[in-house]
């Protein structure tokens, strides 16, 4: 359950960015954890691909004969045309960075914490840090952080355990936004597991997983040190789960991939995140 505590607070803020002011609290209300399984919001976005045609100019020989190009050869070869899409279409899927291709590939634990993790205050500690040379990770439940920057859902009204402080600000040197940035939550460093011997960091770039979705977000706030499982309310309304900071989340699926000596400069910046989280999970898929 989710426990203001200054003292951790400021621990945490001076563990992950030194410079920066105290970060929030980040364990969900007792409530919360009756009700969170109600996960009803279903977001979801579709890009549509589309591709491009090239023509071949025709050429006039000396003679005044008409004489065909040589891109006018190639667009008279369907079937290599053909060919050549289909590889192309092949690659593609060999490159796609699927929620299915990321969890075989987190699937087994080489592990970094030399203790586990609770999901609550209360629960059994049954959570470890696993990891690689590019990446930690782990699988937990996703509680909802609210904290930061106060707007119309998160807030003193709409969470009863709100801050509005975050371990790490934005490159304006305001507080994050919970609402609106998709960031996670890290415990704050301790003998079970020190984040920054694994190369994360505020602004670490982390692939987030649940169902068949894939979303990008960096790292954001710290949490208790035996505590882990908790995301922004952007975070995850863009995964379809309720993000309700009371009664929202989820109690169990969710993988947070967190790609090591990763940092992106302006936190706040989505479309940077997302650029740099695809290209590290593409290397994270990529080696063995």
């Amino acid at each position: 359950m989710r426990v203001p505590s200054l003292t951790l607070a400021a621990a945490g803020a001076a563990l992950i960015a030194p410079a920066l002011p105290a970060p929030a609290t980040a364990v969900p209300p007792a409530e919360r954890v009756a009700a969170r399984d109600a996960n009803a919001v279903r977001e979801g976005s579709a890009a549509p691909d589309g591709g491009a045609a090239h023509g071949g100019a025709a050429g006039t020989a000396r003679g005044g004969d008409a004489a065909p190009s040589r891109g006018a050869g190639r667009a008279e070869d369907p079937g290599r045309a053909g060919r050549s899409a289909g590889a192309e279409r092949a690659r593609r899927a060999e490159d796609a960075v699927t929620a299915a291709r990321l969890l075989a590939r987190a699937g087994r634990c080489t592990r970094v914490s030399r203790g586990r993790y609770r999901t609550d205050a209360g629960r059994p500690a049954t959570i470890p840090v696993c990891g690689t040379r590019d990446a930690v990770f782990w699988k937990a439940d996703l509680d909802i952080d609210c904290d930061g920057r106060p707007t119309a859902r998160c807030n003193r009204r709409t969470d009863p355990v709100f801050a509005a402080a975050t371990a790490v600000l934005g490159s304006d040197g305001r507080r994050l936004n919970a609402e609106t940035l998709p960031y996670i939550v890290v415990p704050a460093p301790s003998r079970r597991w020190d984040h920054r011997a694994s190369g994360v960091r505020g602004g670490s770039v982390a692939a987030v997983v649940y169902g068949d979705r894939v979303r990008y977000a960096v790292v954001g706030d710290t949490g208790p040190r035996d505590l882990i499982g908790e995301a922004s309310y952007a975070t995850a309304r863009a995964l379809g789960i309720r993000p309700d900071p009371r009664t929202g989340g989820v109690s169990s699926g969710v993988t947070y991939i967190v790609f090591r000596d990763s940092r992106i400069t302006a936190v706040e910046d989505r479309a940077a995140a997302v650029a740099e989280g695809e290209r590290l999970a593409r290397r994270f898929l990529a080696r063995r």
